[in-house]
C-alpha cells in the first residue's frame, strides 16, 4: 500500500510508538490540531524482518492516513538498541517511500516529547531499558536485555524478582499468608509450592508474565515487606542505568522516565529518584506521564523542519 509524499510544508506529520505489547500511530496536521490515533498489537504485524515489518508498518500508516499525503514519519521501536537496528529498519523504510523517516529506539521519545533533545531516555514498561544520543551517529545503551537475565524495573523482572523473594521466603520457613506469597501463588496459579520455580519456567516472554506485576504493588500496599523490597531494588537498579551512561559521557543533564509501569506507579518512580540521587546526583529526573507516540510526532516535525531548511537553502543556491 503505497504512501504520497506532499512537499514538507504540507502533509500529515505521522509518529509511531513501536512497544513490546502495542504500536501505536498518530497522524498530525502541521498545526497539531485533530490527532488521529491507531492502536494494534505489535504481534500482529511485527516479524522482526526488517523488509517485512517495513511493508506492514507503511501498509498501516496508508490506513491511518485514509489517502492523505503524508510529510513525514518518525518512530520509536522497541527491540532496536543499537545505531545499526535503527537504521536497518530505517533503510528498509526508505527503500519503499520518498517520505522522509527517521527511526530511534522507544526510549528516546520521552525526551523527544518533553523537547529535550540528546538526553537520557529510560523505559519501564514490559521491559526496561536506558538510551542516549549524545551525537545523531552515536547511540549509546545500556539494560533491555530482556527479562531472564535484565530489564530491572520492568514488568515481568519485577514478577521474577518478587518469586525469588517469595521463594527465599519460603525457604526460611515463612508463612503461605504473608500478602506477596499468597498474591503470587494464586497469580501464576501454582498448584504445589514446590513447583514454583517451574510454573515461572513456562513463561516465554515478557508481556505474559508482566502482566502479573499489579500484583506486587497491591502486595506492598497491603502491608508485605517483601513486595516493597522488590519494588525498592527494582527502582534502585533501574536508576543505575542512566548512571551507566552518564559514566559513559552521555553528556546529558536530564532524565526522562515513562513506560507503563514506572507511569502508573509512584512506589517504583520514587525507588528510582532515590536511586538516580545515590548514582548520578547532578542529573534531573522527569517523569513522563504522557504517550510516547508525542515524541514520535516531534521527530517526524524536526523532518519537515529540516526538509524544509534544506529545500530553502537549495532553492537559495545560484
Amino acid at each position: 500500500m503505497s504512501v504520497s509524499s506532499p512537499s514538507p510544508s504540507a502533509g500529515l506529520r505521522i509518529g509511531i510508538d513501536i512497544g513490546g505489547t502495542k504500536t501505536h500511530l498518530r497522524a498530525e496536521t502541521k498545526d497539531g490540531t485533530s490527532p488521529r490515533d491507531l492502536i494494534v498489537p505489535s504481534a500482529e504485524w511485527r516479524t522482526r524482518d526488517w523488509d517485512a515489518d517495513a511493508a506492514a508498518l507503511l501498509a498501516l500508516v496508508a490506513r491511518l492516513a485514509g489517502g492523505a499525503a503524508v510529510a513525514a514519519i518518525g518512530i520509536g521501536a522497541h527491540g532496536c538498541d543499537d545505531a545499526l537496528e535503527c537504521m536497518a529498519l530505517q533503510n528498509a523504510l526508505a527503500a519503499r517511500v520518498a517520505t522522509p523517516v527517521a527511526v530511534v529506539n522507544d526510549a528516546e521519545l520521552m525526551p523527544l516529547a518533553l523537547g529535550l533533545r540528546g538526553q537520557i531516555g529510560v523505559v519501564a514498561g514490559t521491559g526496561s531499558i536506558a538510551v542516549c544520543r549524545p551525537a545523531p551517529e552515536r547511540m549509546i545503551v545500556a539494560g533491555g536485555w530482556g527479562w531472564i537475565i535484565s530489564d530491572e524495573g520492568s514488568a515481568a523482572s519485577l514478577v521474577r524478582d518478587a518469586v525469588r523473594a517469595v521463594a527465599q521466603h519460603l525457604d526460611r520457613g515463612g508463612a503461605l499468608d504473608e500478602p506477596l506469597t499468597a498474591a503470587i501463588l494464586a497469580a501464576l496459579e501454582v498448584v504445589s509450592v514446590p513447583r514454583l520455580g517451574s510454573v515461572l519456567n513456562a513463561y516465554r516472554s515478557a508481556a505474559e508474565l508482566g502482566r502479573h506485576a499489579i500484583v506486587v504493588f497491591d502486595a506492598a500496599e497491603r502491608g508485605s515487606l517483601l513486595a516493597g523490597n522488590v519494588i525498592l531494588r527494582g527502582g534502585r537498579l533501574l536508576a543505575e542505568l542512566p548512571a551507566i551512561l552518564d559514566a559513559r559521557e552521555a553528556g546529558a543533564a536530564h532524565v526522562v522516565a515513562g513506560g507503563s509501569v514506572i507511569a502508573a506507579q509512584p512506589r517504583l518512580w520514587q525507588a528510582f529518584v532515590e536511586g538516580l540521587g545515590i548514582a548520578a546526583p547532578h542529573l534531573k529526573a522527569h517523569l513522563f506521564t504522557g504517550s510516547p507516540v508525542q515524541g514520535a510526532c516531534y521527530l517526524a516535525q524536526t523532518l519537515t523542519e529540516q526538509t524544509a531548511s534544506d529545500t530553502s537553502r537549495m532553492a537559495a543556491m545560484p
